[in-house]
């Protein structure tokens, strides 16, 4: 009876996870139905009839300023993820690649970069780009998130597992430069884990709030998460924008819910397949 137990564990332990997770989820769908007047006043889990009116107010705030952070961030993310998956394939590639003076110094650096908390260095940053006059600027969220130790460190160790040496060697036989060689072989081997990179780095970038919140002082370059969090201060003086925050919260997660099912097919379990297949 044990031994038939002891599975079961580790499911019960995911599930408690999971609905932990997704509680807070679950409570914001539920509160984007309630009017102000029930938001506080009726059972958590009891929804309202106020959903498309929540929606239908906080689309038209101030002449759609909620569209306009939304905007803002689907361009912070955006770019800044794909060019911060382009820069960790690149190098990915080249620390597991090439053999040169301060390779493991270089990557003991980068390693120790992943554990350094980015609230340590956001003033750092604001201070950079201050004396050259960037701050207050679209560039200002952009630059920071370009560079992501964390998805150099996974491009290395996706490189190094898929990306073998034999095909790179004979490909240099045959006369392929460098160049040909990392666009045409090695980044499309490594695709599966690129996307995986520019998913962590997407959302990272999407919820970011405390680089913004830095670096930006016009309310019409607010990403969504700084955007709701002036609107959330609002309401300690105007209670109704209380539901136009939870609405938004809701919203701002479904581009999140679409990016994954829309790039899920990438993640495949033979990441040689493309190269078998050429």
């Amino acid at each position: 009876m044990t031994a038939r137990r002891r599975p079961l564990l580790p499911t019960l332990v995911l599930l408690l996870g999971a609905l932990y997770c997704l509680f807070p989820v679950a409570w914001v769908v539920v509160a984007a139905t309630k009017g102000s007047g029930e938001l506080f006043a009726t059972p958590t889990f009891e929804p309202g009839s106020s959903l498309l009116g929540n929606l239908g107010d906080l689309f038209g705030y101030r002449e759609g300023l909620f569209w306009t952070w939304v905007a803002n961030s689907a361009v912070y993310a955006g770019v800044g993820a794909l060019l911060s998956a382009a820069v960790s394939g690149v190098t990915g590639y080249a620390l597991a690649k090439y053999s040169f003076r301060g390779r493991d110094l270089f990557f003991n650096a980068l390693i120790a970069g992943v554990l350094v908390p980015a609230v340590v260095l956001a003033i750092p940053q604001y201070l950079l780009l201050s004396e050259v006059g960037l701050t207050d600027s679209y560039l200002s969220v952009l630059l920071p998130s370009v560079i992501s130790p964390y998805g150099i460190y996974l491009a290395r160790i996706h490189a190094a597992a898929s990306v073998p040496d034999d095909v790179v060697e004979a490909a240099r036989t045959d006369g392929a430069g460098e160049t040909r060689i990392l666009t045409s072989i090695a980044l499309p081997m490594m695709l599966p884990g690129l996307v995986t990179v520019f998913l962590f780095q997407f959302v990272s970038i999407w919820n970011n709030f405390l680089l913004p919140f830095i670096m930006l002082g016009d309310d019409r370059k607010f990403p969504v998460t700084l955007g709701l969090y002036t609107l959330l201060n609002q309401g300690n003086t105007t209670p109704a924008l209380y539901t136009l925050v939870v609405a938004g919260a809701l919203v701002s997660v479904l581009p999140l819910i679409g990016l994954f099912l829309l790039l899920q097919r990438y993640w495949r379990v033979d990441l040689l397949s493309g190269s078998v297949k050429a």
